[in-house]
């Protein structure tokens, strides 16, 4: 006769299941990061004037872009470049835009070559009243751009009112962008 000893439940230790806890939230965290559609990084020149600049125009344009243009009317500054593969993405919109001229576009060309960013816009439609050509990247730092392309509305004294980080498509364009600038215009106008 085989005597049959039953052992004790074996217990499992908390530091095994440490893994388990370690995945479990980098996991709720990617997938946060996935669905979460909150796409808007706090910019601290927001209310602010925009940075001082005077950027030559592209070669072949003959208006460069300057502070000073920024100024008397509610505007909108788009920094993008040739080699962006979203800046390729927005500018049917911007174009259409433009023949709305609803506000005046200016653009700011960052690190290109002038004479792939002039196939760009030959390509692609040119929106803009003003380019400003920084080759140097400098302006783009100092206005807090860190990806391409951005969007900016100014006010009619030169503060920048609000920032859209990458392409916008049309929802964006018109629920975020266009009522930023609509209101100004009516403050400006008043």
């Amino acid at each position: 006769m085989t005597e049959h000893t039953e052992h004790p439940p074996k217990r499992t230790s908390r530091l095994a299941l440490l893994p388990v806890a370690v995945f479990a939230v980098i996991g709720g965290a990617f997938y946060w990061g996935l669905f979460n559609n909150d796409d808007g990084l706090p910019s601290a020149l927001i209310g602010k004037p925009v940075p001082k600049f005077d950027l030559p125009p592209i070669e072949g344009r003959s208006d460069g872009l300057s502070t000073a243009d920024l100024k008397g009317q509610v505007s909108i500054v788009n920094v993008w470049a040739s080699w962006c593969v979203p800046c390729r993405v927005e500018m049917p919109l911007l174009n259409e835009l433009a023949a709305r001229d609803e506000v005046a576009i200016f653009g700011i060309n960052y690190k290109d070559r002038p004479a792939e960013a002039l196939d760009f816009l030959g390509e692609l439609g040119d929106p803009y009243d003003r380019i400003g050509a920084d080759s140097t990247g400098r302006v783009a730092i100092n206005w807090g751009v860190y990806g391409l392309p951005e969007t900016f509305v100014i006010d009619a004294e030169g503060r920048i009112a609000y920032k859209h980080i990458g392409p916008f498509n049309r929802r964006s364009l018109e629920e975020d962008i266009l009522p930023v600038v609509r209101r100004l215009q009516e403050g400006a106008g008043s």
